[in-house]
């Protein structure tokens, strides 16, 4: 959820990471870098895969949408074991292969994982030789880190239930927007519920009212696994500390590490050290949090004497939001910083700010700092990073990602014509030739669940841009040039046609 304008090299006066922007300094810093959705579960499959989300076989579907959309929380595992992946790919050239941090692309057999035994298919089965995850988002049960495909310090005398349906068991205790210093606890039926006086650290605004852990109401609910609940104020602690242990075992080693932060999504809970010290308010804490956690790989990286020997990609799942569930103070700051940047939109949109992200690579003696604003999506780190790895045929193992290895090595020009994009609601875009066109939809204009609400990009008629000339996409040229606009839906499509013989 980190957004364009988020970042000191991106153009941010209010903030300015020093460690991501010393990565800037240090590398190549890419203006025109696009994630494949403006949502975390679509454009982590894709990156994963080499493979747009929205080709998932037919018959798979997220309510109307086609495809991988944002996984509900029980969801089995999104990710075919039998599909070539990054990791795995990787891992086939030898190297040591590492998750640690937010997933959220699903896990176990179709109805989701049995929480309290191994959960497979999982993290192994894609690749990964470690794993140390958040399974699903902080806002949503189960509050538990899963390691090598169990839950870590789970007791089995206090097993875990999780429903995305209704409140289950003893600890079940529910927030009630009517009392909201009331928590109801479900160990009879709700209506027979005892009451108990506690401490509520976040309110919700939207949709986070069931479960409350550790003070923070989430989505679905869960009881059992006491032991085994994370902290959330020591969320980026303890997942910085598990990938610097994984350099460590490693450092003799061919390895590739996908860290994932979760800082800045919801619920955004600074740890001590961060709490309260930017001008920003939460939100500004949290990126500093973010810029910690980076600060910390790249330090250990130094110091193991690995910086020459390794390549470093920092970029974002997904377009910014400020107030996206709860009342934590974000939606105040609008007035003073920009997430977006320049840019319309944010996370969820088809306009810029949703999956324009900030892409920085370094290299420390192979890569020659600079400014690029070649064409790059985030789909073509999976081929470009197995021909790094020395896979003879890369692409011949994805069915979208482009070996564009020499582009983020700062030595050509890209290969990439196009890029395309989807948000949330599925409605698709294409950049190509500095225009975008995206495709008409029925969505709604504007997510009405975020504060600010966010502009989704959907509109009934077809929108065309020269992002050249109109970065913020504001005069839609599609009834000025209808040529070049057949021309790009006709681009599109053919994409779209594309099957995986």
């Amino acid at each position: 959820d980190v957004g364009y304008g988020d970042i000191g090299c991106y153009g941010s006066d209010e903030v300015s990471p020093p460690n991501i922007d010393r990565l800037a300094d240090q590398g190549i810093r890419f203006t025109n870098a696009y994630a494949c959705a403006s949502t975390c579960t679509p454009s982590r499959y894709a990156l994963l895969t080499g493979e747009y989300h929205w080709r998932k076989p037919p018959g798979w579907s997220v309510g109307k949408i086609k495809g991988v959309s944002i996984a509900p929380g029980d969801a089995g595992i999104l990710i075919d074991p039998a599909k070539p992946t990054l990791p795995s790919l990787l891992k086939g050239s030898g190297y040591k292969t590492a998750v640690v941090g937010k997933w959220h692309v699903g896990l176990g057999p179709e109805g989701g994982p049995d929480w309290n035994g191994t959960i497979k298919p999982g993290m192994p089965e894609i690749g990964f030789d470690y794993s140390f995850i958040i399974p699903v988002t902080g806002d949503r049960v189960p509050c538990v880190f899963v390691e090598n495909s169990r839950v870590a310090g789970l007791d089995p005398d206090d097993p875990i239930q999780i429903s995305y349906k209704k409140p289950i068991g003893p600890d079940s205790l529910i927030y009630n927007p009517v009392t909201p210093d009331i928590i109801v606890s479900y160990d009879k039926p709700a209506d027979t519920g005892r009451q108990d006086k506690r401490d509520i650290k976040m309110h919700p605004s939207f949709g986070h009212d069931q479960s409350i852990i550790n003070g923070i109401p989430r989505i679905g609910y869960m009881t059992g696994g006491r032991s085994a609940l994370w902290k959330d104020e020591e969320i980026a602690e303890t997942i910085t500390e598990k990938a610097l242990s994984f350099l460590d075992d490693n450092r003799d080693n061919p390895f590739f590490l996908y860290f994932s932060t979760h800082d800045v999504h919801v619920p955004r809970v600074p740890g001590k050290r961060f709490a309260g010290k930017s001008s920003l308010g939460v939100y500004g804490d949290v990126i500093m949090q973010m810029d910690w956690c980076v600060g910390q790989i790249i330090d250990r990286l130094d110091k193991l004497g690995l910086a020459e020997n390794t390549l470093v990609i920092f970029s974002s799942d997904n377009g910014p939001v400020q107030n996206d569930g709860y009342h934590d103070g974000t939606d105040e700051i609008s007035a003073v910083h920009k997430p977006s940047g320049p840019y319309r939109g944010g996370k969820y949109s088809a306009l810029e700010g949703g999956t324009k992200v900030p892409f920085i690579v370094r290299w420390t003696g192979k890569i020659k700092p600079e400014v690029s604003d070649v064409l790059f999506s985030q789909i073509d780190i999976m081929a470009s990073l197995a021909a790094l790895a020395g896979q003879p045929d890369p692409e011949g193992e994805t069915l979208d990602s482009y070996n564009n290895l020499q582009v983020l090595l700062g030595k050509k020009d890209t290969d990439r014509e196009f890029v395309v994009q989807q948000n949330m609601g599925g409605t698709l875009s294409i950049i190509k030739d500095n225009y975008k066109y995206i495709e008409p939809g029925d969505g709604p204009a504007l997510n009405p669940y975020t504060n600010p609400p966010i502009e989704l990009g959907n509109s009934p008629q077809p929108q065309l841009y020269n992002l050249a000339n109109d970065p913020g996409e504001r005069e839609n040229l599609a009834k000025k040039y209808p040529e070049i606009m057949k021309k790009m839906a006709d681009e599109l499509q053919k994409i779209k046609n594309i099957k995986n013989e």
